[in-house]
């Protein structure tokens, strides 16, 4: 009899451990903050931008660049930021980023001019690349114990996918009833917040003298930004033009180095044995190219809704819900049920051609044509076939790394979304108003067809989306030959 009560007085939980579990839950509220503070900024400004753009008097070659701004620094410097996190301390680099993010928010809601918005969007995304990475590796190091971990991962991932709409919605609001600056002023309370988790976020020391691939980052970001910016510059000089192809040319070169360095450097950001997986690679093509045709069409789609149509900045917010919807019910209703049955190319093949098919509806768009007969349906077909898509790529993004490359391979795939991202944004944007400004020259300037002229060139965007689309279709399903899960 006392040796089962001293049993059971040993499996009772102590009020320590009781103080230690709670503390955990209350860790991931501000972790979640966190994360949704970085989710919301992937929305939240494209429904403002067109505001901002008329405020600034920004051009529509130059607009792009409120989004690429961002997603270059982000993309750009992400894994530099997770391996910062591990040499610092996730803790201390968390309120760094926290508070690097918060004043960057507030910088650009204040800014005077274009030039200060877009050195605010950098710094957004250069702090977001510190805080994006140690926010996923404080929530694991946090929930350890199986039952816990997948329950925090779950409101992890909720907030993930539920934070676009927020801010949809919320961009909406915030743009048509105050101003477009509270879009990133917004940011500023939800930082404070989180920034409170300091007294209950476990503390760290980090593991000591950081030996960070300094080379390699700049060599990335320079290649990146390269690119980009030949893109939009094909608008005004054309795509033969000697600045373009210089432009063109020497990012392409630019990565080609930084290949060559990670692959000789001790402790590269991106180990090129990680890439060169077929089933690894093909992932992260999935989600650039996904990336490309999502982002670009949701700046050209929101200028349609905008611009050509007359939406409110609350109703676009409101009618991009449904491809919000849509891409949820894919991933998570039908390509979580399939991925343990079926090869990744039998999901993500079929998901790129049901998107490449949602965007060459929207080929036929005009200035008169409803909401409900083409827009609709595009966006139901957009986000069922990127859902196929998402879910098996962020699966096999780690399909079997070894232990000490799993974290690079997760970040890689991110870094994959946010660099796709901006390549779309400039790369469509660019063929949007060249075709646009081709389209009233042919009808002599007429100042009454500028809203057709909008929405001819925002076909051309959707159409070369589409095509980039099914290309890439053909590509993964001869490059991923990974079979289906073996069944236990």
């Amino acid at each position: 009899m006392e040796r089962r009560s001293a049993d059971v007085a040993e499996t009772r939980p102590t009020k320590g451990t009781e103080d230690l579990g709670r503390r955990r839950w209350v860790a991931l509220v501000f972790i979640c903050l966190a994360q949704l503070m970085i989710v919301l900024d992937a929305t939240i400004v494209n429904i403002a931008l067109p505001s901002a753009q008329h405020d600034l008097g920004v051009s529509d070659g130059d607009r792009q660049w409120i989004i690429t701004a961002y997603t270059l620094a982000f993309g750009g410097l992400l894994l530099l930021g997770g391996r910062i996190a591990d040499y610092a301390g996730r803790r201390r680099v968390f309120l760094v980023g926290l508070f690097g993010f918060a004043g960057a928010s507030a910088l650009g809601g204040a800014a005077p001019g274009f030039g200060v918005l877009l050195a605010a969007r950098a710094c957004q995304g250069a702090f977001g690349a510190l805080l994006a990475p140690t926010a996923l590796s404080l929530l694991a190091v946090t929930f350890t114990r199986p039952g816990e971990r997948a329950r925090a991962f779950g409101v992890f991932g909720a907030i993930a996918a539920g934070g676009g709409a927020i801010g949809l919605i919320l961009g909406g609001l915030l743009t048509e009833y105050l101003d477009w600056r509270w879009c990133l002023y917004v940011n500023v309370p939800i930082a404070v917040l989180s920034a409170f988790g300091w007294y209950v976020l476990p503390a760290d020391r980090g593991s000591g003298r950081a030996r960070l691939d300094v080379p390699g980052a700049v060599l990335a970001v320079g290649g990146l930004v390269s690119v980009v910016y030949g893109c939009s510059r094909a608008e005004s000089d054309g795509w033969g033009s000697a600045s373009v192809v210089g432009l063109l040319a020497g990012g392409v070169a630019l990565l080609a180095v930084f290949a060559v360095v990670e692959s000789r450097v001790a402790r590269p950001l991106l180990p090129m044995r990680v890439v060169w997986d077929r089933t690894r690679g093909g992932a992260y093509l999935g989600v650039a190219v996904a990336m490309i045709a999502m982002f670009g069409t949701l700046l050209l789609l929101t200028y349609h809704l905008q611009v050509v149509r007359g939406y409110s900045p609350v109703r676009t917010g409101v009618a991009f819900l449904p491809l919000t919807a849509a891409v949820l019910v894919s991933a998570g209703g039908v390509a979580s049920r399939l991925l343990p049955r079926v090869p990744p190319r039998v999901l993500m093949a079929p998901g790129l051609l049901l998107a490449a098919a949602g965007l060459a509806w929207l080929v036929r768009l005009d200035v008169t044509t409803s909401y409900a007969s083409r827009v609709l349906p595009a966006q139901l077909l957009v986000g069922l076939g990127m859902g196929l898509v998402m879910a098996p790529a962020m699966n096999y993004a780690t399909h079997e790394v070894a232990a000490r490359d799993s974290g690079v391979a997760s970040a890689a795939a991110n870094t994959a979304q946010q660099v796709g991202g901006s390549i779309g944004v400039a790369l469509l944007n660019t063929i949007a108003t060249s075709a646009t400004s081709g389209y009233l020259r042919a009808h002599g300037h007429d100042p009454r067809l500028l809203r057709a002229g909008l929405a001819h060139g925002f076909t051309r965007g959707f159409l070369s989306a589409a095509v980039i689309l099914a290309v890439a279709a053909v590509v993964l399903a001869v490059l991923m030959n990974t079979p289906r899960p073996a069944r236990d």
